[in-house]
């Protein structure tokens, strides 16, 4: 079961907001109903992820989730099930993940991402997670080239992910070789 296809008029314009201290409490809300709902899919812990994730960083208000599984094709029969919760699913990155929006493309609150426990996309959405919650300077930067990008990739979030790129592989590359080091 898969949504329409999605046009660009579909989706709520890209907004960058203020930190809310309210996120966390949010994402803590539906881990516990996504714990309950995919038991019999999940090998790995349920976390928050995203900007949201990050204390003090401005972001577009939709808690990012990340839930570990065994992998794609054994949780494919998690997609049904999870749109009786309102998650939307779209074959977004199929390769890497099972991704959903709630309550639908044009207002979104949440973001759900089926990610196969310990993969690349697992570790590495962890790892720019971390690194920018100990990173107060580089997640003022992140913020910075968010706030922009919102403004240039008003209605294109495409070209929103792509622009934030170069800066979260930087990252990510800070932050490998500071665990390399530390190791």
């Amino acid at each position: 079961m898969t949504a329409p296809e999605k046009s660009q008029q579909d989706d709520a314009p890209i907004l960058v907001v203020p930190y809310d201290a309210g996120w966390p409490g949010l994402f803590v809300k539906e881990r516990g109903v996504l714990e309950d709902l995919l038991k019999q899919w999940l090998v790995g812990p349920i976390e928050h992820v995203g900007s949201t994730a990050v204390p003090g960083l401005a972001a577009k208000p939709v808690i990012d989730i990340m839930a570990g599984v065994k992998n794609l094709e054994e949780s494919r029969p998690a997609i049904p099930v999870l749109a009786f919760l309102g998650y939307c699913y779209f074959p977004y990155q199929p390769e890497q993940k099972h991704w959903f929006c709630k309550p639908s493309p044009a207002f979104r609150t949440h973001h759900l991402h089926l990610v196969p426990f310990g993969s690349r996309h697992w570790d590495e959405r962890l790892l720019f997670r971390d690194y920018l919650r100990r990173n107060h300077e580089i997640a003022e930067e992140y913020a910075e080239l968010k706030r922009g990008l919102a403004k240039r990739y008003e209605f294109d979030r495409e070209g929103y992910t792509e622009a934030k790129g170069p800066f979260i592989q930087r990252i990510l590359g800070l932050a490998a070789a500071r665990r390399s080091s530390s190791v």
